[in-house]
Formats: structure tokens, sequence, C-alpha cells
């Protein structure tokens, strides 16, 4: 039977307040919303809507397979998995960038000077087409927690990683060596979702961008 709701995963974390924000001024339900909750489906029968809570690296999956029809999750755990969901909207929140970053002792190096280093990160698929597009030659190890940690023992010799204050960096003697993108946060939707359920889907995407550019939905 033809399931007429429209799922959306939700990451949690600190993505999930700013997209509650957002679908406040679309007029989209959100009533008892809350990730701490044990409840992971939130149903809304009469705006025919589904939230499924999910882990931020969760998201993509959930959309690409169909469990979902729409996903919020930042723009580095799009790149960084390759599903293949479509990116439909920027939503200009959640800001933050992927860095190379070094000893403060060793900061004035040159690029070319990392060549045949070792990075640690929890990103090795950006952090090695980085690398491959700087023509260099590094060895990717990856770790899933406290990767400033890695330089300060030996592990490695920098680190890839998401930044956004600096303050970690700084607290672990690291520098921003230099940037490899930015990230946001984005509306991912999977693409049978897209055919199928068109006439929800794409006014709602483009209300989003109303929004995401400064207008109003």
């Amino acid at each position: 039977m033809y399931d007429d709701y429209l799922t959306i995963a939700l990451s949690k974390g600190t993505l999930l307040e700013p997209t509650l924000e957002v679908f406040k001024k679309l007029k989209l339900p959100g009533e008892g919303i809350d990730d701490k909750s044990r409840s992971m489906v939130f149903t809304y029968d009469k705006e025919r809507v589904k939230y499924i809570m999910c882990r931020p690296t969760d998201v993509p999956a959930y959309v690409e397979q169909g469990a979902a029809d729409l996903g919020i999750v930042g723009k580095d755990v799009i790149v960084e998995q390759a599903r293949d969901v479509f990116e439909m909207v920027d939503l200009q929140y959640g800001y933050c960038r992927f860095v190379v970053a070094v000893p403060e002792a060793i900061k004035n190096i040159a690029l070319k000077d990392l060549n045949y280093k070792r990075a640690a990160t929890k990103f090795p698929v950006i952090a090695e087409n980085f690398f491959r597009s700087q023509g260099l030659q590094v060895e990717i190890i990856k770790l899933h927690g406290n990767i400033e940690l890695a330089p300060l023992m030996g592990l490695a010799d920098m680190i890839v990683d998401l930044v956004s204050t600096g303050r970690t960096l700084k607290e672990n003697r690291l520098v921003e060596f230099i940037k490899i993108m930015d990230s946001t946060t984005r509306l991912i939707c999977n693409r049978v979702s897209y055919r199928t359920k068109h006439q929800q889907i794409q006014p709602l995407i483009e209300n989003m961008q109303k929004l995401s550019t400064g207008g109003s939905a």
C-alpha cells in the first residue's frame, strides 16, 4: 500500500534545535520532538508527516534506502559518505569548516612538506581526496574520537577535522594549517521519493530555499 506520509530523517544533537525552528517557520508539526526521548519515531496524522530521529551519520543511509523521503544532515556527512541521494537545499546553519591542523611547532612548513606524513581523522574519504588533489601522498589513520591526541602522542603528524570555534585545536597546541571546505546543514532527498511524492516535496523545497536566502516561506 502506498504510504502517503512524508517521512523526514532528523539529525540528533546540535542540528535538531535550528531544524525545528525552520519547521516552525514552515508550519510543519514539531510538538513533542526531543532527541532524548525514548521514542525514535514521531508521527503527525493530521499533517501526514513522520519524523525519525537518527545519528547524523545514519541519515544519508535512511534516505538512500527509502526508509525516509527527506533528511536533514551536515554537508560533511554527505561528502564523506557519497550516498546516492539528491542534495536539495543549503539551510545555512550548523556552519563549520574542514581543516588540516598541525602542531604549533611546525606551523610555518609548506604544503609540500606534508608529503609522506601521517594524518589522523574521522573523515578518511575527505582527507584522502584532499591530499590526492594536492598531489600529496599522506597516510590516513582513521580514529573515532579525540583525534587531537594523535599528534601529541606521535601517532600522526597532523589531523583533518571539523572546526567551528578552533578552541579545541588551541587547547591541544594545534593550529589551522589549511581549510579544505566549508560545511553547513543540507536537505537531502531520496531519488524515488522525489518523483513519487513530488507534489508534497517540491513546495517544501521551494519554501526552504526561500528561508535560506532570507525570504519568507
